[in-house]
């Protein structure tokens, strides 16, 4: 059985990629690796690893995001359902400030997808349910949800082709601003 991952940069977005798991398959269903240590974190700067595991359940039509923070390095996927992961680079000094990737994660397109600081995250949940994961690099403590930045979900200057336009969101993206 291998356990190798195919890994593309994005087109859109320097420093976003993703990740492609090989996958086992028989007749009791399939196997795949989210994480090797020695591949993935060759793709993180310095002397920096993964040190925390976050899931977050979602329903249909839930859209989460767009979040980030200057710090954090994402390792995202979706266990569980489909949904629409999107990135957007908020890096001033990148030359793909406030481009965006897109991607479809479901059974049949599984991969993970690598975000550096400064770019925002967010998906969209197609499916019935959906478990998302978050693996997270960064160096000090955590940056939490008060410490981090949120830009609408459907700011015209940014552009996201969303697949729904009127998704279910919670009161921090209700709230979210347009970028300055």
């Amino acid at each position: 059985m291998s356990f190798g991952f195919e890994i593309t940069e994005s087109e859109n977005v320097t420093g976003v990629y993703a990740i492609t798991p090989s996958i086992a398959t028989d007749d009791r269903g399939d196997i795949w690796t989210s994480f090797l240590k020695d591949d993935i974190e060759t793709l993180l700067p310095g002397n920096l690893s993964f040190k925390h595991d976050k899931f977050s359940q979602s329903k249909y039509n839930v859209l989460r995001g767009i979040h980030g923070d200057s710090k954090s390095w994402k390792l995202v996927t979706c266990v569980y359902g489909e949904i629409t992961q999107v990135v957007v680079d908020f890096r001033k000094h990148s030359n793909t400030y406030l481009k965006w990737q897109s991607y479809k994660i479901n059974k049949a397109e599984q991969k993970m997808v690598l975000i550096p600081p400064g770019c925002g995250n967010a998906y969209y949940v197609s499916s019935e349910h959906a478990v998302y994961h978050y693996k997270l690099a960064y160096e000090g403590a955590y940056i939490d949800a008060a410490e981090q930045f949120s830009v609408s979900w459907d700011d015209p200057t940014v552009g996201v082709e969303w697949p729904v336009s009127e998704p279910l969101l919670s009161k921090r993206d209700l709230e979210a601003p347009f970028v300055k």
